[in-house]
């Protein structure tokens, strides 16, 4: 049973419009560029290990620390967006991941190249909670799961600049010489910010409130973690996000070269073909979120189990390789991973008031990140335990979905219940309150 998305306009409501897509897509373009760099390590890593002169392993660190780094900073972030503002936070976001993409350009060694990719992961981790709470302070509630899917599909967009472009520059210009001019993007994004980005819209200023250190952050993180809407949403993100995040991110060219029996080019494309069934799925979700709030869980539960399906029928698959159509239909699927992770965002945000939005989100986003993280830890191991048994070390996927299937059934009924007592009272509150 579903039921519409309400329409009511809530006291306080940001009104939208023009203007509020303008500044909004200034943080987005941040966000573009962020995941250009970001992903820009995926299509280098063969330049990488020769520049280097690195292993597999050395190089998978460089993947495995952004992440950490990534995963790690999240809590923090929500704290300091909820403290100091959006435009302050991507604006130290900004300089780090700018700073971190030209050191990786000029790295003389593996070393400095490692500490340059975690310092872009530091500003990365500052961009994506930023973008969501400037959609919130900005546009009316009721755009929230749709404002979220957009700005992920824009992520995804600098996903496949990376694929297209950067690839292609580094054959025509070389590792500086690349990775230098990528840097550019970063400085024109800052200025953008620091010109024209504003927190929120004249007269919705949020409530003032104290930071009084340790203990603000203790109050922070125990009330956004006590709505059963943050547990639930960090759940959901950390079941559907994964097996995306791990094929895209290293073990996929290998799975479709080595297991698989392709070519680069065809793997490649296939790839790329995760990216772009992501940004139409997101399109879809979104649309359909922002209409039928019930529909959340099912369209999550749903996303993890076609994910499984797919993947247990490709790697189970009878003889050496599996049939091209079974792994465009595995590719197509799991791009339905990133929108299905968004909609962990949607159960935290109706939870949690807008001086919580950060925090609240910071926690959810960790969740996707840790088990990305711990996958790919995990098929590493049995890769090399078992002698590159694809089958054995992609059957871990399955654990981290079976677990985090269990927390998503255990918290949504309270997650529900809790939703609609704050529902009711937002109703009451603007029937009462004068506009």
């Amino acid at each position: 049973m579903t039921s519409a998305a309400p329409t009511l306009s809530l006291p306080g409501d940001p009104p939208g419009g023009r203007r509020a897509a303008w500044i909004w897509g200034i943080g987005v373009a941040v966000y573009f560029v962020a995941i250009i760099f970001r992903t820009s390590l995926g299509v280098a890593g063969l330049d990488a290990a020769d520049r280097f002169d690195v292993n597999a392993s050395a190089l998978s660190t460089f993947s495995i620390l952004q992440l950490l780094v990534y995963a790690g900073m999240q809590i923090p972030v929500g704290l300091m967006v909820d403290r100091l503002g959006t435009k302050k936070v991507l604006t130290i976001g900004v300089v780090l991941f700018t700073l971190g993409q030209l050191g990786f350009a000029l790295s003389p060694s593996y070393g400095m190249a490692l500490a340059s990719r975690a310092l872009l992961g530091c500003g990365d981790a500052m961009t994506f909670i930023s973008v969501l709470r400037l959609g919130a302070r900005w546009f009316p509630a009721r755009r929230g799961p749709l404002i979220g899917q957009v700005a992920a599909l824009f992520g995804m967009a600098g996903n496949l600049v990376s694929t297209l472009f950067i690839a292609r520059a580094l054959h025509g210009f070389g590792w500086t010489a690349t990775f230098a001019g990528s840097a550019v993007a970063g400085v024109v994004v800052l200025v953008l910010l620091l010109l024209f980005l504003k927190d929120h819209p004249e007269g919705h200023e949020p409530p003032p409130s104290e930071h009084a250190g340790s203990a603000y952050v203790r109050k922070q993180l125990a009330a956004a973690w006590r709505e059963p809407g943050t547990r639930l949403g960090m759940w959901v993100h950390f079941t559907t996000q994964f097996p995306a995040m791990v094929f895209l991110l290293l073990w996929g060219m290998p799975f479709l070269v080595e297991a698989q029996g392709l070519s680069r080019g065809t793997a490649g494309e296939l790839l790329t073909l995760v990216v772009l069934s992501n940004m139409a799925v997101g399109l879809v979700y979104g649309q359909v979120i922002a209409r039928h709030h019930a529909a959340r869980t099912p369209l999550a539960l749903g996303t993890v189990a076609v994910t499984a399906l797919l993947w247990a029928a490709t790697i189970l698959h009878p003889g050496d390789h599996a049939p091209m159509w079974l792994l465009i239909t595995l590719c197509v699927v799991l791009g339905s991973c990133g929108p299905a992770s968004m909609i962990g965002f949607d159960f935290a945000r109706p939870a949690n008031p807008p001086e919580r939005q950060g925090t609240a989100s910071g926690i959810v986003n960790m969740g996707g990140f840790v088990a990305s993280m711990t996958t790919l830890f995990a098929v590493g191991v049995l890769l090399d335990a078992t002698g590159d048994n694809y089958r054995i070390a992609f059957a871990s996927v399955f654990v981290l979905e079976a677990f985090g299937v269990v927390q998503i059934l255990r918290l949504h009924a309270g997650a529900r219940h809790r939703e609609r007592d704050h529902h009711v009272v937002s109703r009451v509150e603007a029937v009462h309150v004068p506009v």
